[in-house]
């Protein structure tokens, strides 16, 4: 089994070296749908609570780690009538290159995308919504306040900022439940066991998730103080904060 390096779907990837450049971002889409419970759905659920945050003429959705742009591309589609400045941010340029393909209907310059790191990013203007969709796990714990400050100091009032992670279990029997609960999940969605095991292992290092009260105190540190839960599967949640 060490000589295989297939976690599925045709992507490689070594021990403790998950990236989502070359071949992982032109197999993203399906890879990410099997793989995270609900994916889609949330795309739904957020792409909905958007209508209650995009009131204002020029208002900015700032979708940070967009992949390949799906996200971006829903919220749009939902309100195709409305003056948005939609802005996608990713590290890898080849997930940016698919995302301006898949958004390339939109014959204005309202959705633009920008392989850089967020917290580098400008920001001119105060943001509308911001995403951060299964992003934060994948961000190194020693700058992920700065990151969630950011976003706080960068949104405008009564804006609304959607986080959606892979938690950890409160406590290692709970946490044992959760992780053969969604191995089950993936199983069932076509994935060997040997796939799995690469999968986990090519992760090490890489995805670190924060239990839900930890991500909850990185919130409040922020400066939020008004959130909810909007999404709960096994070990995936979604929150709607508001500033």
């Amino acid at each position: 089994m060490d000589n295989i390096k297939s976690v599925g779907d045709k992507i490689n990837s070594e021990r403790a070296s998950w990236d989502f450049g070359g071949g992982t971002s032109y197999n993203f889409d399906d890879h990410v749908s099997k793989s995270v419970p609900g994916y889609l759905e949330g795309h739904e659920i957020i792409a909905s609570l958007s209508d209650f945050f995009l009131t204002k003429d020029q208002s900015t959705v700032f979708d940070i780690g967009c992949s390949t742009g799906s996200l971006i591309h829903k919220i749009f589609s939902r309100h195709p009538n409305k003056n948005l400045n939609l802005i996608g941010v990713d590290l890898e340029e080849d997930m940016c290159a698919i995302a301006r393909e898949k958004n390339s209907c939109v014959k204005n310059n309202s959705i633009n995308f920008y392989a850089e790191d967020f917290l580098e990013f400008k920001i001119e203007n105060k943001i509308s919504i911001y995403i951060s969709y299964y992003t934060m796990q994948f961000i190194h714990t020693s700058i992920r306040q700065n990151y969630l400050d950011k976003i706080y100091e960068t949104l405008d009032w009564g804006g609304a900022l959607f986080v959606f992670e892979k938690i950890r279990a409160p406590d290692a029997r709970f946490q044992d439940y959760m992780t053969q609960i969604y191995n089950d999940f993936k199983i069932r969605n076509g994935y060997s066991i040997q796939e799995i095991y690469k999968k986990t292992e090519s992760i090490r290092g890489v995805l670190e998730p924060f239990s839900e009260n930890g991500n909850i105190e990185l919130f409040k540190r922020a400066g939020f103080k008004d959130y909810t839960t909007i999404y709960h599967n096994i070990s995936f949640r979604g929150w709607l904060l508001i500033k």
